[in-house]
């Protein structure tokens, strides 16, 4: 079963709902409340970051970048990443090949 359109909490303060998953793609749609955190990780997924609204610092493997409206940022597959919305903020997140642990929820 797939949960995809459907919104999900995903830490506190976090919601997430994949617009779609097809061929080696994934896109999904991230939203945070001012402070709230998506906690350290890593996954073997290429993943890029754009900023719909707001202003996110990412961690990535230890450098920290703040990125805002209008802005993307690259993670490489397995880089240990993490972030903090500094304000009520938005992500478009893209992964390559698709997140099925994420999928399959």
């Amino acid at each position: 079963m797939s949960n995809l359109g459907v919104w999900e909490n995903a830490e506190p303060g976090v919601k997430r709902c994949i617009l779609n998953a097809n061929g080696g793609l994934m896109m999904m749609e991230v939203h945070f409340e001012q402070d709230a955190e998506g906690y350290q990780h890593s996954h073997v997924h290429e993943q890029m970051s754009y900023c719909l609204k707001g202003k996110i610092a990412f961690t990535i493997e230890g450098v920290e970048t703040v990125i805002s409206q209008g802005q993307t940022i690259y993670i490489p597959s397995g880089a240990r990443h993490g972030v903090k919305a500094l304000e009520p903020s938005a992500l478009l997140d893209v992964f390559t090949p698709i997140r099925e642990d994420l999928l399959k929820r």
